[in-house]
C-alpha cells in the first residue's frame, strides 16, 4: 500500500483515470456503491466494474476523498491551475464520494455556462450519486438549477412558442428537436424521482422537486394558452397538470405512487386538521395544513387566470370549458376531503353573498377578512414585483378575486352577463349558469 506522499499521489490519480476510462467503456452505468475492502489485498485497480454497476472498494476513499477535496480547493482558491478536462474528472469522481460539496457542483455550474459539460451528462452524474445518496440535498438543488438551464434552450420566448412536446394532446402538433429534448427529459427526471424515493423511506426531496417539476410545467404553459385562447389542447394539458399535482400536494410522501397519473385525491387527516379551527401542534398536522393551503392556492390562480381570459378575450368556449373543468375538479377534492374527515359537507352550496367565517386556514369556500388598505395594495400590485413572473406583465384587476364557490360563481356570471356585448359571451355564461344549478348546485 502506498505510504509516501508521492505514492499517494500517484494512486489518486490512477484511481481518477480509472473511473473516468470506467464511464467511457460503459456509458451506461445506471448505479454505483462502495465495496467493503479494509485493505488493498492485489496489485489492481480499486474499481470494479460489473455490466451496468461501479464499485469502488473502500481502502482507496481514505486517500481518494481528501486529495481530489484539496486539489478543487486550491484551484478555487487560485493556488493551482487545473485545465477543463481535469475539473471535470475531478469533481466527477469528489461528488460520486461526497456529492454534498457544494464548492463541486458550483464548478460544474461555470463548466455548463462555459458549454464545456453537456447538461445532460451533468443529470447523469447527479443520478448516479442518487443511487448511493438518494437524500442528498446539494444533488437535488444543482438538478434544479440544471433542469432551468434546459428548459431556457427549449422554451423559446415569445409568440412563436409551441406547445411542449405535443402535450397538450393536440393531433396536429409538431414535433420539435427541442420539444422532444425536453419530453425526454423531464420523463427521465421523473424516473430518477422515483427511484430515489424507493431507496429511502419518507425521502421528501425527492417527492418535492417531483412537485417542482410539474408545477415548473404548469407555470410554463401560462403564457402560452394566454396567446391561444381558442385551442383546448393546450388548456386539457393545464388540466392534466392540475389534476397530478392536487394528486402530489394531497398525500404524504410515503402515501405516494411511483407514476405520474392522477389518483384520488381525499386525504383523511387533511380536512379535520384545517378546518376544525385546532392550532396544528405536531409536524404532521402542520404538513397536512400547508398541503392544503397549497392545494387552494393552485385552485385559486386558475380561477383567476380563467377569469382574466374570460374577461379579456369574451366569446370564447375554451375558457367557459376549462372554467368548468377547474370548478369541477375543485368542488369534487373538497367535497372528498370533507367525506373523508366525516364532517359535514363544506359551505359551498350556501349561496348567500357571504361565506361563513373562517379559521386560521382558510377554505376555498371562504374568504377571509381584508381591510381596505389590503384590498388597495391588493389593486397595484404588478406581476414581478410581487413573486409572478415576467411572462404575465398585466395589471391585476381591482382587489383579490374571491375564492372560487358558488356564491363567488354567481357573482363572477352576474358581473360578465350585466355588461355583455357579445351574443357568444352570453351565450357561454348562461350555460355555465346552468351547468352550476344542475350539477353542481344538486
Amino acid at each position: 500500500m502506498a505510504e509516501s506522499e508521492e505514492e499517494v499521489d500517484v494512486l489518486v490519480q490512477r484511481v481518477v483515470k480509472d473511473i473516468n476510462n470506467a464511464f467511457k467503456k460503459n456509458p451506461n452505468i445506471d448505479e454505483i456503491g462502495l465495496i467493503p475492502c479494509p485493505e488493498a489485498r492485489y496489485n489492481r485497480s480499486p474499481i470494479v466494474l460489473v455490466e451496468n454497476n461501479l464499485g469502488v472498494e473502500s481502502w482507496c476513499v481514505k486517500f481518494l476523498l481528501p486529495y481530489v477535496h484539496n486539489k478543487l480547493l486550491l484551484y478555487r482558491q487560485r493556488k493551482q491551475w487545473l485545465d477543463r478536462e481535469a475539473l471535470v474528472d475531478i469533481t466527477c469522481t469528489l461528488l460520486l464520494l461526497n456529492p454534498d460539496f457544494t464548492t463541486a457542483w458550483n464548478v460544474r455550474k461555470e463548466l455548463v455556462q462555459c458549454g464545456v459539460l453537456n447538461p445532460e451528462r451533468d443529470l447523469y452524474l447527479g443520478k448516479l450519486a442518487l443511487t448511493k445518496f438518494p437524500k442528498s440535498p446539494e444533488t437535488w438543488i444543482h438538478r434544479r438549477w440544471v433542469l432551468q438551464q434546459i428548459l431556457r434552450e427549449c422554451r423559446p420566448h415569445g409568440g412563436d412558442r409551441k406547445e411542449l412536446g405535443g402535450a397538450g394532446g393536440g393531433a396536429d402538433a409538431e414535433a420539435t428537436p427541442q420539444s422532444e429534448r425536453l419530453q425526454r427529459v423531464l420523463q427521465e427526471e421523473m424516473k430518477v424521482c422515483t427511484e430515489a424515493a424507493g431507496r429511502y423511506p419518507s425521502n421528501y426531496n425527492a417527492w418535492s422537486h417531483r412537485i417542482w417539476i410539474l408545477h415548473d410545467e404548469l407555470s410554463s404553459t401560462k403564457l402560452w394558452v394566454s396567446m391561444h385562447v381558442s385551442d383546448h389542447s393546450g388548456f386539457h394539458y393545464r388540466q392534466f397538470l392540475l389534476k397530478a399535482l392536487v394528486g402530489e400536494l394531497s398525500f404524504p410522501a410515503e402515501h405516494r405512487g411511483g407514476t405520474c397519473q392522477p389518483r384520488p385525491l381525499a386525504n383523511a387527516s387533511l380536512y379535520s386538521h384545517c378546518t376544525n379551527g385546532e392550532s396544528a401542534n405536531t409536524n404532521a398536522n402542520a404538513e397536512d395544513c400547508q398541503r392544503t393551503g397549497s392545494v387552494s392556492e393552485l385552485f385559486e390562480d386558475e380561477m383567476e387566470l380563467c377569469t382574466d381570459l374570460i374577461e379579456t378575450y369574451p366569446g370564447h368556449e375554451t375558457l367557459w370549458c376549462h372554467r368548468r373543468h377547474v370548478f369541477f375538479l375543485w368542488y369534487h377534492w373538497r367535497l372528498e376531503l370533507s367525506q373523508a374527515s366525516r364532517l359535514s359537507p363544506p359551505p359551498l352550496l350556501n349561496h348567500a353573498e357571504e361565506a361563513p367565517e373562517g379559521p386560521a386556514h382558510p377554505g376555498p369556500a371562504e374568504d377571509g377578512p381584508r381591510s381596505t388598505q389590503q384590498q388597495q395594495q391588493q389593486a397595484m400590485d404588478v406581476d414581478g414585483a410581487s413573486g409572478y413572473t415576467r411572462d404575465s406583465k398585466r395589471l391585476k384587476r381591482g382587489p383579490l378575486q374571491p375564492r372560487p364557490a358558488l356564491p363567488s360563481e354567481h357573482n363572477f356570471l352576474a358581473k360578465i352577463m350585466s355588461g355583455c356585448r357579445s351574443p357568444e359571451q352570453a351565450r357561454f355564461a348562461a350555460a355555465y349558469r346552468k351547468w352550476l344549478d344542475s350539477v353542481i348546485g344538486q
